[in-house]
């Protein structure tokens, strides 16, 4: 039952128990009074059957205890009541009803506005998920503002919703990263060096480079372009990781867990997916390749599982990450893209 449906039923039963002082009735034998959603074809927003119930402690017929509780009824966000059938009262909203009610919400600071809709179910909601790679664009910023508003009202509506944003920080486009902020680097103390191809371009990279170069000078200079990658490779994931949170903080947008695809790697468990797939008769092998058979479940073509190479494909590690969040134990999984 809604929190307006719980309070208009709260001030109808008062108004049976002023009733039922006034008549001699015993205000401590009257039930609970809940309110129905009328069905299809009745008309009204709320239904009460309360005066069939009560009427033979008021010793009145149905109707007549209807009639008088519908005329002496005030609510400020009900507009009018009438008696149906053998005593039934039909509520009615008043047509402005839902812009009244946000300031009596506000006005509450109530967070958990309907707990019994949830029940404390465990919903884990998957938003931003941006690449670390670069700055957010407006795709994110619509995504942060949808999933954020999500998660308020899952919870308000008595959810155990957990937030989350997946990290995609390894594969050809962090190593890509690295090399661009290698290249800049060189760039900036006077070694001739090209970008790489599909490198990333932005201003953020030079400024990274520049902040590097101010930092520590030239002693990166004498390590193995590979060792040095490597280390660009972590220092620009974990500066690129902060601006993420920073920018989302501005935007009041705050995660309980950031979640890192290395992870998985680390523990093996893309790898290991893709075995339990392959075990489970889900895969076949065409090209050298190992394919998942994801036209059986609806998608318009089946996707590379693993490379000729024998490598995982982009496809694995969202597919253990998914894996990941099944065997946490949340009973409604959301992902906003």
């Amino acid at each position: 039952m809604f929190a307006l449906q719980r309070e208009i039923a709260e001030s109808f039963r008062q108004l049976f128990v002023k009733m039922a002082a006034g008549q001699g009735v015993d205000p401590g034998q009257l039930p609970d009074l809940t309110l129905e959603i009328p069905p299809p074809g009745v008309d009204g927003d709320f239904a009460a059957s309360y005066p069939l119930k009560v009427a033979r402690l008021f010793r009145q017929p149905p109707r007549s205890l209807a009639r008088q509780a519908a005329d002496l009824f005030r609510h400020e966000l009900v507009g009018s009541c009438e008696v149906a059938g053998p005593g039934f009262i039909n509520i009615f909203l008043v047509e402005d009803w839902p812009r009244l009610t946000v300031p009596r919400i506000m006005a509450t600071k109530d967070q958990r506005l309907c707990p019994e809709i949830g029940e404390e179910r465990p919903v884990l909601v998957e938003y931003v998920s941006a690449n670390p790679t670069g700055p957010l664009h407006i795709g994110h910023g619509r995504g942060a503002a949808y999933g954020s508003a999500l998660v308020n009202l899952l919870s308000a509506a008595g959810y155990r919703v957990s937030s989350e944003h997946y990290l995609n920080d390894c594969g050809n486009q962090i190593l890509n990263l690295a090399r661009s902020v290698n290249a800049r680097y060189l760039q900036a103390l006077g070694v001739e060096a090209e970008m790489p191809a599909d490198g990333y371009y932005g201003d953020d990279i030079a400024e990274l480079a520049g902040r590097i170069v101010k930092e520590s000078g030239d002693k990166f200079l004498s390590l193995p372009e590979d060792e040095r990658i490597e280390l660009f490779q972590r220092l620009a994931v974990s500066e690129k990781i902060k601006a993420l949170k920073d920018d989302l903080a501005k935007f009041n947008v705050r995660f309980d867990n950031w979640f890192r695809e290395s992870d998985l790697h680390e523990r093996g468990e893309v790898m290991d997916v893709c075995r339990e797939l392959q075990a489970a008769g889900f895969t076949y092998e065409k090209d050298g390749a190992t394919w998942l058979r994801t036209t059986d479940f609806g998608d318009d073509k089946d996707r590379v599982l693993l490379r000729e190479s024998g490598m995982p494909t982009y496809f694995a590690p969202d597919l253990a990450y998914h894996r990941d969040k099944l065997r946490r134990g949340f009973d409604r999984i959301i992902n906003i893209w």
